[in-house]
């Protein structure tokens, strides 16, 4: 979600604040909750093309009629409107116009599964009459970087700018991704801890299960996650696997630290973004950037900072997993039913710890980097990976059936990683399904792509 922290403007007198910042999102295990974002690509059902912001068929009428009928509030950015919020939920927009729902922090997957589909619904019902379709892919399949629209705010401008100073694929990063994510709960540091080592290392297994962006530019591009693998030329200082989480003394002090070193994008000023990239936040503390002199950075400036690391986990006042494509509704409930069944269950969470807590520093790397073009197949250990993924999907659905949330016909949340075990079983990816697809009965197009997968 890319709108301004709400956090009040309170001035920062020492470093524990940070480290006070993040030890409270700290919360008993009866407050723990399921957060779901996920972000999909829009195309005009005539000739495919990502929709621009303005215009009789733009994002922008789209978000304000999706605020007239379903009682959405609007936030904006001068005159612009640029997300939506309702009962602890937001809609944003991704640089390209990706239309992002920030679910509220729900109590269980059923919960999640229909604000999903209440979301897809209503945005469908207006959506449908502009001539609008979505889809749900990790990367977009068809249209080059140079065609797709930006999307008027001003975060985006000064990351549009700084990103090709920095990796060669952040515009790609920016413009033609998508992807599906959960924020999750700890109750201490120990537990923080923990969860972060734990999902981190299996953040590759997700990539695997998950991976769903086989094509660039209407061809194949020789991955199965080309999403995952944009994330490694996009910005070395904010990206990556965090190799600090995995060493003695980790906790918020250290992470404290990693994004004080993480260079700034901007900082929030009287309702406009002042252009900051590449500054220094400990220099902003001191109140001696030149750009803003003598003005020091407040507690508000620190939670957006916080916004612009992007490593494969991440932590603000939760913990975010950030190792999967976008796909399908179903896929949308089955991510966090993956990592509440391995996290939010003590039994598994020690289960999944087991399976990941001698992986050597080149072995959680090798699986990082190997991924994203070999997916389920990548060998490891002498198995492929698809082996891991089994175990993983089998401890998560015993903490799902440990956890025994029920919906109205009896049935417990382990229902929604039956999409994942099919996966497995199959050993083969959505990303291999649709190439078996485009060298098939696609005849070398991926324009069926937007009919056959379209929410």
């Amino acid at each position: 979600m890319s709108i301004p922290s709400a956090v009040k403007s309170t001035p920062i007198g020492d470093r524990q604040q940070l480290v006070d910042y993040l030890a409270a999102g700290e919360k008993p295990r009866e407050a723990w909750r399921i957060g779901t974002e996920h972000e999909k690509f829009g195309f005009l059902t005539d000739d495919l093309r990502p929709p621009t912001f303005e215009g009789e068929r733009g994002i922008r009428v789209l978000l304000e009629r999706l605020a007239e009928r379903y009682g959405w509030d609007i936030a904006r950015e001068g005159d612009i409107p640029v997300a939506l919020s309702r009962d602890k939920a937001s809609v944003t927009l991704e640089p390209a116009g990706q239309l992002e729902l920030s679910g509220a922090p729900l109590e269980n997957i059923h919960e999640t599964c229909r604000e999903v589909n209440s979301h897809l619904k209503e945005v469908r019902s207006i959506a449908d009459d502009l001539g609008i379709g979505f889809l749900g892919m990790g990367f977009q399949p068809k249209w080059r970087r140079d065609e797709m629209p930006w999307m008027p705010k001003g975060r985006y401008k000064i990351m549009r700018e700084y990103m090709p100073k920095v990796g060669s694929l952040g515009l790609d990063m920016m413009t033609r991704t998508c992807t599906v994510q959960v924020n999750l709960d700890f109750e201490t540091e120990a537990d923080m801890v923990r969860k972060f080592r734990t999902s981190l290392a299996l953040q590759p297994i997700a990539t695997a299960l998950f991976a769903d962006s086989p094509f660039t530019d209407g061809r194949p591009n020789g991955y199965q996650s080309f999403r995952s693998q944009v994330w490694t030329d996009t910005d070395p200082h904010r990206t990556g696997m965090l190799d600090f989480v995995f060493q003695d003394g980790f906790g918020y002090e250290r992470y404290v630290d990693y994004i004080l070193d993480v260079p700034m994008y901007f900082s929030y000023q009287d309702g406009r973004y002042i252009d900051l990239a590449g500054r220094d936040f400990k220099r902003f503390l001191r109140g001696e950037l030149p750009d803003l002199p003598g003005v020091r950075a407040t507690m508000k400036d620190w939670a957006d900072h916080l916004t612009t690391a992007f490593p494969e986990v991440r932590l603000k006042q939760y913990l975010e997993m950030r190792g999967a494509d976008g796909g399908p509704w179903n896929r949308l409930c089955a991510l966090p039913a993956l990592w509440v069944g391995l996290l939010y269950d003590d039994d598994a969470l020690g289960a999944a710890w087991d399976l990941v807590k001698d992986f050597s520093r080149e072995e959680r790397h090798a699986l990082r980097d190997g991924v994203p073009k070999h997916a389920l197949k990548l060998p490891f250990r002498g198995h492929a990976v698809r082996e891991l993924a089994a175990e993983t999907l089998k401890i998560a659905a015993h903490g799902l059936k440990r956890r025994a949330r029920l919906n109205g016909n009896g049935a417990d949340e382990s229902i929604f990683l039956e999409p994942l075990l099919e996966i497995v079983e199959a050993n083969q990816t959505p990303a291999e399904r649709k190439l078996e697809l485009f060298n098939g009965a696609w005849n070398g197009s991926v324009d069926p792509v937007f009919r056959e997968f379209a929410y």
